[in-house]
């Protein structure tokens, strides 16, 4: 009983009796998770989360009755908890998909968009590592503890004299990252001194939408990097998935996104490091690195990069992160000039920008 009691609960949701099947196989096939019971609906998973408690739940977006992103709000009204959405590549889906990670979804995961064709081992470990993090996510909550060194701003003072002006932005981030995002780039002017690169782990299909989605929020403009364009001020560009993003400056006024599928050894494509290290070497000391919530690493070898050349490196701090992984790597390598809460990334932003707003007659 010992084990059961230390595994994590799991409870899935989904209207295909096919895909109820391979989720529960792929979840069981490791040791710490437990698949406590299946439900076919909304409607059905309801009673079951307050009768069995399940630490987690993975929950389709498209289900006759109440779909998942109603059940996702009874979920969270009624019982909160971590609910990883399970979502087809469609443009229909992947929209409900950030809507529901809007109304406090954890993450989600892909499947094909036809359930007979889904590629078991295609998912599996993503969805493993997924749940594993929400239920440390939701454990975290449920049990603060007092936080590592080093995870105060204060234990990281900017001086500005140390740093170039920043004209340049690469911010890498992951599990949590669509909400964060969501939060912190309508903050921002549409007069912004700086273009922003990010690297938002996604799957294809996710992409495009996404970026139109903060574009309708957001006073910058915000769209999907394309091959070749010129980076502008004031502009977010969002790495498209299966493509490195990188950066190539023919002249000092004049600076160019290059897209790519190599280097092909990276375990995140497209990879945080790949377009901070591409923005280190161009920009040096006027380049800013921010690395934000998500699992893993990556990041870490592009904020080295860009802290050895001089740059302004940032952190988001524990607390206000969904997963303290990618940030807490680097703040413990010691490689982050500053460590603040998500809403205070803005404010940063501008600082090192030497951001001086216009004056309207």
């Amino acid at each position: 009983m010992e084990l059961i009691k230390s595994q994590i609960r799991v409870l899935i949701v989904d209207d295909s009796a096919f895909m109820r099947m391979a989720l529960s196989r792929m979840i069981a096939s490791d040791a710490d998770l437990w698949v406590v019971a299946t439900a076919a609906s909304g409607i059905e998973a309801l009673p079951k989360i307050v009768l069995l408690d399940p630490d987690v739940i993975t929950l389709d977006v498209e289900m006759p009755g109440f779909d998942g992103l109603e059940t996702l709000r009874r979920i969270m009204a009624q019982f909160p908890r971590p609910v990883i959405m399970v979502s087809s590549v469609t443009l229909k889906d992947a929209t409900s998909t950030f809507d529901a990670l809007a109304a406090g979804a954890f993450d989600y995961v892909p499947k094909q968009p036809s359930s007979m064709s889904l590629d078991i081992l295609d998912i599996r470990d993503d969805l493993i590592a997924k749940i594993k993090a929400a239920a440390e996510s939701r454990r975290s909550r449920d049990h603060p503890i007092l936080p590592r060194k080093p995870p105060r701003a204060a234990d990281f003072p900017l001086n500005q004299v140390l740093h170039s002006a920043t004209t340049i932005v690469a911010l890498g981030i992951s599990t949590g990252g669509p909400t964060a995002l969501e939060e912190i780039l309508p903050l921002l002017p549409g007069d912004l001194p700086v273009p922003i690169l990010v690297v938002q782990h996604m799957p294809a299909g996710f992409t495009a939408p996404f970026a139109e989605r903060l574009n309708n929020l957001c006073a910058v403009s915000v769209r999907e990097a394309s091959p070749g364009e010129v980076v502008q001020m004031g502009a977010v560009y969002i790495a498209p998935a299966g493509y490195h993003m990188t950066v190539d400056r023919p002249t000092n006024s004049r600076t160019l996104i290059r897209l790519s599928s190599k280097p092909e050894n990276q375990m995140h494509v497209p990879s945080a490091d790949v377009l901070m290290q591409s923005v280190a070497s161009t920009f040096h000391s006027q380049a800013m690195g921010i690395i934000m919530t998500g699992m893993g690493s990556d990041g870490a070898q592009g904020m080295t990069a860009i802290q050895r050349e001089g740059g302004f490196t940032l952190g988001q701090d524990e607390q206000s992160c969904a997963v303290y992984g990618m940030p807490r790597v680097c703040a413990e390598m010691g490689i982050l000039d500053r460590i603040v809460p998500l809403l205070r990334i803005p404010h940063e932003i501008l600082q090192a920008a030497r951001y001086r707003k216009t004056s309207v007659g």
